[in-house]
């Protein structure tokens, strides 16, 4: 009786650890073949507004990480998200945020703008 027991409590430990799937990091050349690809990926710009007006992704929906907490539903459950910010930092606080909060299809680029911008990848500039 006490092997069954331990048998399902190893079980269930797998199963919730199954279940608890985390961010995804991808890096920006990653990053820019998932857009490409998938067109309902949304894109999630977690820095500051001057940084956004500075220059950001095409299509990028800006939500700064001290925002995110109170503005989470601004972001559709039911569609990828990819979040970035300068250099990856603050785009993992936030990827693991939402993921924390049920969202299930999330990627953290994890050299942000800055390496998009290293490897050359478009940027928009201004609003």
């Amino acid at each position: 009786m006490r092997f069954i027991a331990v048998l399902f409590s190893v079980l269930m430990l797998t199963a919730s650890l199954s279940q608890a799937v985390g961010p995804a990091n991808v890096s920006s050349k990653q990053a820019q073949a998932l857009l490409a690809k998938n067109a309902k990926l949304v894109l999630l710009d977690v820095r500051t507004p001057d940084e956004y007006r500075q220059a950001h992704l095409k299509g990028a929906q800006l939500i700064p990480l001290g925002e995110l907490n109170r503005r989470v539903q601004e972001i559709p459950r039911d569609r990828p998200v990819l979040v970035y910010c300068a250099v990856g930092a603050r785009s993992s606080t936030a990827a693991s945020f939402l993921a924390s909060k049920g969202y299930r299809d999330v990627y953290n680029m994890t050299d942000g703008i800055v390496g998009w911008y290293k490897n050359g990848l478009p940027l928009q500039m201004g609003r």
